[in-house]
């Protein structure tokens, strides 16, 4: 049996699945979150493809651990708008933790930068310098056109 392959992780499918991780309550595994990938988006995605994207990996790693700290058992609440608060806040407070840690990241990612330039001696004036023009105007040169190859029936 052969297995199709699912389309490639975009920004808009990672972005899907570190949402269903900020609201992800009890117990949480790989593969508890490919099951809740497939249902909500339709792809089936291996531990590996999503384990090799940071922010998947960042964010999975943060929720386990705020998950490890909660209590095992939700609070029972008699009103129905009091549980959806609770549960509204409950997904906030775990995107918070999740940019404050991507945030980390990039502050680190930003240090070991500077450090990198600052051996090779490139200046303030040098890494801020603005990027090139894009120039969109029209090439002078005429675009190559291919012509089709005729292929000719002979009896």
């Amino acid at each position: 049996m052969t297995r199709v392959r699912e389309k490639n992780l975009d920004d808009a499918v990672v972005a899907a699945i570190v949402e269903v991780l900020d609201g992800w309550i009890g117990r949480l595994t790989w593969d508890m979150l490919i099951e809740a990938v497939e249902s909500r988006e339709g792809l089936r995605y291996t531990r590996q493809a999503l384990h090799r994207h940071e922010r998947i990996r960042l964010a999975f790693t943060v929720r386990k651990k705020a998950l490890l700290g909660q209590e095992a058992t939700p609070r029972e609440t008699s009103s129905l708008e009091l549980r959806v608060a609770l549960d509204r806040v409950a997904r906030l407070e775990a995107e918070n933790q999740r940019l404050a840690a991507e945030n980390n990241a990039l502050l680190e990612q930003f240090a070991r930068w500077a450090y990198n330039a600052h051996t090779r001696n490139l200046t303030n004036e040098f890494l801020n310098s603005p990027l090139p023009a894009v120039d969109r105007e029209r090439s002078k040169q005429p675009r190559l056109v291919r012509k089709p190859i005729v292929v000719s029936k002979s009896s």
